[in-house]
This record gives C-alpha cells, structure tokens and sequence, in this order.
C-alpha cells in the first residue's frame, strides 16, 4: 500500500527545496533505498511539472570496493563522468538509505583521501553545491530507527513529521537570530570541558530552513579562520567514513587544532592531516530545529538538534567564506540542554543561550517545543 506522506516528502522536495520550473533538469540519486517509493514519486513529480528527471541507483556495497580498490586513475575516470553528468543539471535531491552505515568502516585512509579529493570535490564540492538548487535526506531504515533507539513503525512516523515541518515559519523565525549574527564579532561559548573564543566578523550568515537539507534548521556562518582559541569537548558522537567517534575533543590556537582525542586518536588525527586546511574550521551553526531532541549518529538530523551547536573541521562553504580549503567536511555537535551538561552562548559578552535556550526577547519563537516531547 502507497504511504501518502512519500508523496507529501516528494511535493516538499521538488516546490520547496529545489523550486524545480518546467524545462529544468533535475538528478534523483538515490542509495541504500529499501525500496523506490521516494524515486518514483520524485520522477513522476518532475515530470508533472515539466522538468526533465534522471535516475542513478547506487549500492554501498559497490562503492566500498571502489573506494578499497582506489587509484588516482580510477576516480579521476569516475569524476571525469559524474562531473559530465552534472554540468547538465539545474538541481539535485540525494537520497541515502545506509543499510549499513559502518560499510566504510574499513576503507583505509589513504584510499578515503582519494575518493575525498579526485572524485567527491570535483563532482559535489566544485559543481553540485555552488552550481544546482540541491537538496540531501536520509531514508527511514531500519538500521537507521535502530541508531534513533526507536522502533521502526515510531521513527517512521517521527521522521516524516520532521521532514515535512512548517519551513515558512521555521524561516520566519530564523529571522532576528540571523540579524544577530551578521552584527556579531566576538563569540564565546562555555560547558562542561569547553571554553572557546571567536571572531564571526563579517562573515555571511546563511538561514537553512529546508531548501538543502531535509530535514532542517540551522542558522550558519564560519569562524573568521586563525580566531578561533581554546578548548571544546563534543558530547554527541559521530560517525564520519564509517567510524564511529566520541568523546572528541578539541584544542586551537590561532584558529588550527593543535590537539585532538577521541576513542579513535590515531583516525581522527589521520582525518585532520588529510590536507592543510583540515584541522582549521570552515564552518559554525546553531541548531534550531526543536522537534529533534536526541543525536541519531546522522550528521543531517543531529546538527538540527534544538539546543545544540557544531563546529565544522575542514572546507567552509562558499556561501560563507573564510577562506579554508580542505578535502573534508566534518560537522561535529554539541548539545547545551541541561540534559546534555548545558552551557553558555556569548556574543560580544550579551547571553545569546543558556542551557539551549536563547534569552533575548526577539528569538523567543526559535525556543517553542524545546521542552516538548521525549
């Protein structure tokens, strides 16, 4: 039986995020999927509006021994395709279902560094992001209810809740957190094992309410590069090239890790060698999104979480430049509720949030159902 919120995701996709117009061509590429429901949808849909679709399936389990098998030849020949395919179109939608979000959990390092550089940037990093209208979700799983601590049936009804959320409010009230960003230069945040200082100054500040990520809400800019000093201890884990990493923590001086731990010391410093710009940050957010409480180990849900923030090692975007350029991308989570130790957002020394709640009077609506809910 066809569930009808697939199509009310597809509708959200396609008018939203992608504002997809009569003649435009659009790439559905989809991953891991259970099933072709969502792709499906998404084709029909495009086609009902005029525009043009093209389907890729792709399956982890090929990519992993692509990537096990890597040369610079081999990825330089499959970005020399997708980055062909790509110049052709006007948006994007990227669907990862992940029956198993630890298949590259074995890919050496050296061999991620490769696909990273020769086949990832020059397809998505270079041409994807700055050049189409594109949007990126996770499909609900098992494996992916599982990660939640949810039953299936549960985490299905969650996640189509939050994937098609009020965007036009979300946005709304983004507005005046926005506006405190943009006239921000000084930031300091404090918590239990963090106490880190940066400069924003005239960096651009970005809204996301739901036209690149689904689901989404997030407010980011990038720290001014060489500003950032002091220390931070993420509380949330992460999973990055198909490593699980926790209790990650942090040194700068003059904007560049100088010192970082985590249950996996030699990886995470591997992952931060990858290049020059890999232990300078390209990018920090805060989450506004209250419908979504607790981490997942999934990048797309937990830097929304209502009450938290992340800070991002490697490329900033150029929507948002700082000038650091580096082959990753990797947005780490803290979580300031008090559930999760709490803590302190600064700007300019005014309280901006305390204990995930913001304080002044003009970003009261980014705080409705924090407190609500599990």
């Amino acid at each position: 039986m066809h569930d009808p919120r697939i199509d009310q995701l597809a509708d959200v996709l396609l008018d939203h995020s992608c504002q997809l117009q009569k003649g435009e061509k659009i790439l559905i590429e989809a991953i891991d999927l259970p099933e072709p429901n969502l792709v499906c949808s998404l084709v029909e849909g495009a086609a009902a509006r005029g525009a043009i679709p093209l389907v890729t399936i792709k399956d982890q389990n090929v990519q992993r021994s692509l990537y096990r098998t890597a040369t610079k030849e081999s990825m330089d020949l499959a970005a020399k395709f997708e980055k062909a395919r790509m110049e052709e179109m006007n948006a994007y939608i990227g669907i990862r279902g992940a029956a198993n979000s630890s298949q590259h959990a074995d890919v050496d390092q050296p061999q991620m560094d490769l696909y990273q550089e020769y086949w990832s940037q020059v397809v998505h990093t270079l041409i994807r992001v700055p050049k189409t209208k594109w949007v990126v979700l996770r499909y609900p799983t098992d494996s992916f209810a599982q990660a939640a601590k949810m039953s299936s049936r549960a985490f299905e009804d969650f996640y189509f809740k939050v994937c098609t959320a009020d965007y036009a409010a979300m946005a709304e009230a983004q507005k005046p957190l926005v506006a405190r960003m943009e006239a921000a230069d000084q930031v300091r945040i404090v918590g239990p094992g963090t106490e880190l200082e940066f400069s924003i100054k005239d960096i651009p500040v970005i809204p996301c309410n739901g036209d690149r990520n689904i689901p989404d809400g997030e407010v980011f800019t990038a720290p001014v590069r060489d500003s950032i000093n002091g220390k931070i201890s993420f509380n949330t884990q992460s999973r990055y090239q198909g490593t699980v990493f926790s209790d990650i923590v942090f040194e700068f001086k003059d904007g560049k890790i100088v010192n970082a731990s985590a249950n996996e010391p030699e990886k995470i410093n591997a992952i931060l060698d990858s290049d020059d710009g890999a232990r300078y940050c390209g990018e920090w957010s805060l989450g506004t999104n209250n419908h979504v409480k607790h981490p997942m180990l999934d990048t797309l849900f937990d830097e929304k979480i209502g009450g938290s923030f992340h800070l991002t090692p490697g490329q900033a975007y150029e929507i948002a430049d700082n000038g650091n350029r580096s082959r990753i991308h990797w947005d780490l989570v803290l979580i300031q509720r008090p559930d999760y130790g709490g803590g302190e957002v600064y700007f300019d020394g005014e309280l901006l949030r305390k204990d995930g709640r913001f304080v002044p009077d003009d970003l009261q609506g980014l705080n409705i159902g924090l407190n609500e809910g599990p």
